[in-house]
């Protein structure tokens, strides 16, 4: 088995674009085409896209008539170009919107084979760009449509770059300039995605190393005038039209607000604790964590080597995340890439280093693995029998293949095979996630209360309705689904529009009491004319939503039935 692994390690290393593409292809393409819009990041994101295609105004970002002024406008520009192209005029398919992170994860997959292979050979490179693409975090925000997969390929384009800038200081091959550039270019790009959330990567990294070396001069490499000069070049012009647009407005709100809440406090009730990240990277980095401990603890006692504390420094960004009160899954995302790189060396050559920690870290890896695993898998079992309806029988078939494919790869760790263990790891995902994405996460339909409705709305709409009302339930996805005019409002607000223009209104129990009052004191009427329950998974509560058709004031009312 380890002379077959061997030989299979070595087939991808000498094919790792096409074989990361592959592999990452079947992890990722069933959730994009198949996963309904999400709440709430993704549907706002999607639907801020699809108004900048509908109005032709590339510079302001609006959510319904509303300024969504917290990130810059890369994302948007690119989701709007992948449904334009690949909608072939179609705006409300969720997975055009996607495109730009499917491409994206790819991109920072590849990236981080390219980082890896400045002082890897190509066999450890193509695992460490596996590893990283294997992730359930990566996996998750491949298939959505926001801004951390695109986020990601662009600092992997500048960490790359500046790792062999570091490397060329230190004895390395020389970096041409337009490689310097490149990298400049991918952090102008990462600025207009998420503004500065590079500088706490990138920027950090140059400073611990240069703090560590005691040495700044290395940087003089990265030709910083140049390449800030071209930065400039690519963000100043949609700063610039984007503050006169918006009356500087975008400024407040991104920074001023948006920046510094999350800063002092736990954002829209995302807050946690240092430790946060940390507990979840068991579930998040797996499978690769069946080799992230040992690997840490190797590169720590090899921290001598100047690739190894480059990756050091780079990961250890990941305090400043912890630091920060407002916390969400991905913000680590971007250190993602330094631990699959040491997991992959450790994979490759492992090493009893480091005294009582490296015996330990190899000894808690498999524990770590087989809790990821068991999480994993009793999702697919209690997910569909919670928000489905039962557990589908088809999935047991690749449940026994992802269990037999997860102890084997404990297998062949625990018996230091190491390579086999680790291709072992990697098949494991290929069972499950596409089954979670494309089969189980469909199917959950309690939580897929946005569809629902606006399937409802559809069966129940007139020629003549103007856009709907909501009341109470007026989450982003909905929104996407009924279109940008779509009214959202409070019950008696829905009350208002209905009497002044009729038409269908969604309004959920919680506001229903103040749209009947409302409509009394109106002298309106309403009828019932459909119902549906649900979970409502961002706030985390049941949801009954009724349906109403408004008279009009300006309306006559029906006759009575006799």
């Amino acid at each position: 088995m380890t002379d077959i692994g061997e030989r299979l390690l070595s087939f991808m290393g000498r094919r790792p674009r096409l074989v990361l593409l592959l592999f990452c292809l079947i992890l990722w393409t069933p959730g994009v085409f198949s996963l309904p819009p999400l709440d709430r990041d993704e549907s706002r994101f999607a639907q801020a896209s699809k108004q900048m295609l509908e109005t032709g105004d590339i510079v302001d970002i609006r959510f319904g008539q509303v300024p969504r002024y917290k990130k810059p406008v890369g994302i948007y520009w690119l989701q709007a170009a992948s449904t334009a192209i690949a909608g072939f005029g179609e705006r409300t398919e969720i997975w055009t919107y996607r495109l730009p992170s499917l491409f994206g994860a790819i991109i920072a997959v590849w990236l981080t084979f390219w980082c890896a292979r400045a002082f890897a050979a190509a066999e450890t490179a193509v695992l460490a760009a596996a590893f990283l693409g294997g992730t359930l975090l990566l996996t998750g925000e491949a298939t959505i449509a926001t801004t951390d997969a695109v986020l990601l390929a662009a600092i992997l384009g500048a960490q790359a770059v500046l790792l062999r800038v570091y490397l060329a200081a230190r004895g390395g091959e020389p970096v041409p300039r337009w490689i310097v550039l490149a990298g400049w270019a991918a952090f102008g790009v990462a600025v207009l995605v998420k503004g500065p959330v590079i500088f706490a990567v990138t920027g950090l990294t140059a400073l611990l190393l240069s703090l560590w070396d005691q040495d700044a001069r290395w940087l003089k490499g990265t030709r910083p005038l140049l390449g800030l000069g071209l930065v400039l070049l690519m963000v100043a012009p949609w700063i610039i039209a984007i503050g006169l647009k918006s009356h500087w407005q975008f400024f407040q709100q991104s920074l001023g607000q948006d920046f510094v809440t999350k800063l002092q406090g736990g954002q829209e009730s995302h807050g946690a604790p240092p430790g946060y990240f940390l507990a979840l990277v068991t579930i998040c980095f797996w499978p690769a964590i069946l080799f992230l401990l040992p690997g840490l603890v190797s590169a720590i006692a090899h921290r001598r080597e100047p690739a190894l504390r480059f990756l050091l420094m780079w990961a250890v960004t990941w305090v400043g995340f912890e630091l920060v009160p407002t916390k969400l899954p991905h913000y680590v995302l971007p250190t993602y890439p330094a631990l699959a790189i040491m997991a992959a060396l450790w994979a490759m050559a492992p090493r009893m280093t480091g005294g009582i920690w490296g015996r330990i870290a190899i000894y808690a890896a498999p524990l770590q693995f087989v809790l990821g695993a068991v999480v994993l898998g009793a999702g697919l079992v209690w997910l569909p029998m919670k928000y489905g309806h039962g557990f589908p029988l088809w999935t047991v078939l690749p449940a026994i293949v992802f269990v037999v494919l997860t102890v084997m790869a404990l297998y062949r760790y625990l018996s230091e095979a190491t390579i086999p263990a680790a291709l072992l790891a990697l098949a494991a995902p290929l069972a499950l996630y596409p089954v979670l994405t494309a089969g189980v996460a469909p199917a959950l339909s309690e939580i897929w209360v946005s569809p629902r409705a606006a399937a409802l709305v559809q069966r129940l709409s007139l020629p003549s309705d103007p856009p709907p009302a909501l009341a109470g339930y007026v989450e982003p996805s909905l929104v996407f689904a009924l279109g940008t005019e779509t009214r959202q409002t409070d019950g008696r607000g829905a009350a208002e529009a209905g009497t002044a223009q009729g038409g269908l209104a969604l309004v959920e129990d919680q506001e229903g009491a103040a749209f009947k009052t409302r409509l009394t004191e109106l002298e309106a009427q309403a009828k019932e004319v459909g119902a549906l329950d649900g979970f409502n998974y961002s706030r985390g509560r049941k949801v009954h939503i009724r349906i109403y058709r408004v008279v009009a004031s300006t309306e006559t009312p029906p006759p009575p039935a006799e």
